[in-house]
């Protein structure tokens, strides 16, 4: 059964680069009944209405995710939210963390309680491996949210449920290093932070597919973590531009070599499947039944970008870049 089917789906963050192609894909293959775009940025849809031609199934809705009002609007009818919404970019989340707490912790509160009280199905948020860990604020609140989400379907019952997505790095998506390199290649210099630097690594296709599968396995309280790619930086710059001189400029603040998506600790409470991983929730609405089948990770195991046993080679990274 395609979960999506006639559903009447709010996206939050709507016009950025996960909510223009999870829109594409869900229009193409899953015909919503109606998906309602949610956002701040009113030349952003505008945009958005062009690029997808004035779909008669799309909605468009100017607010922010801080304005609980306006959620409780936009939410009246909703079968389904896509929470997307969020201050992603780490300098700025840095320099300006109140607002990234205001928008990102603050706003995921609101979400849950927008939800719960107009009564909707399923709750899928999208974090991010800088959850795992954090060393910057963007990551605090990433983490704060997971844990907001999560403990949100003991607020709710059974009549809501409220899961998570966490995955790496998106591959050309806003504040990808694949755009800095391209453009830097005009100039001759590459500038590299750490050359043992590796990151995860996954197009946003493929993160659109993994969210929709999984709105429709989640019961209530997982953490989905997808089996991807790593790579290392220096490869991608080498497949970006081959012969450019390279310019090592040091780990900047809040920046790790290494990403995590699954930490030991963890694994202690997760399930291996084929192609993603599980946290299942430690709390008392959780029971083994839940979640049938999967095998419980070895002791100590982590799934860190570094450690990965699958690696994106040169190659295909050239072809990731020439799609761009």
């Amino acid at each position: 059964m395609d979960i999506l089917k006639n559903k009447i789906i709010l996206l939050t963050g709507g016009t950025g680069s996960f909510g223009n192609k999870f829109t594409e894909i869900v229009l193409q293959k899953h015909d919503p009944k109606v998906i309602r775009i949610f956002s701040r940025d009113e030349k952003k849809q505008l945009d958005m209405m062009n690029k997808f031609k004035e779909d008669d199934r799309l909605r468009f809705f100017l607010g922010d995710v801080r304005d609980k009002d306006r959620l409780h609007r936009a939410m009246t009818g909703v079968d389904i939210v896509v929470h997307a919404a969020a201050l992603k970019q780490v300098p700025a989340c840095e320099y300006n963390p109140i607002e990234a707490v205001r928008t990102n912790i603050d706003g995921s509160i609101n979400i849950i309680d927008a939800a719960i009280d107009d009564g909707i199905d399923r709750i899928m948020a999208i974090s991010s491996d800088k959850a795992v860990h954090p060393v910057n604020l963007y990551g605090a609140t990433k983490m704060t949210a997971e844990k907001l989400f999560i403990q949100g379907n003991t607020y709710a019952g059974k009549d809501t449920k409220f899961s998570c997505v966490r995955y790496g790095n998106v591959i050309g998506s806003r504040g990808s290093v694949v755009p800095l390199f391209l453009e830097q290649r005009k100039t001759g210099v590459i500038t590299i932070t750490d050359e043992n630097m590796t990151r995860f690594w996954i197009t946003l296709e493929q993160g659109v597919n993994f969210v929709i599968n999984c709105i429709g396995r989640m019961k209530g309280g997982e953490i989905f973590i997808p089996k991807i790619p790593s790579m290392k930086l220096t490869d991608l710059a080498d497949a970006i531009a081959p012969n450019t001189k390279r310019k090592i400029i040091g780990v900047r603040p809040g920046e790790k070599i290494h990403e995590i998506l699954l930490t030991e600790n963890e694994a202690a409470h997760s399930k291996e499947f084929e192609k993603y991983f599980i946290v299942e929730p430690e709390q008392p609405f959780w029971t083994e039944k839940h979640f049938v089948g999967g095998t419980r990770p070895k002791e100590g195991f982590r799934y860190s970008s570094d450690l990965n046993t699958k690696w994106l080679t040169k190659k295909e990274l050239m072809t990731v870049v020439k799609e761009m």
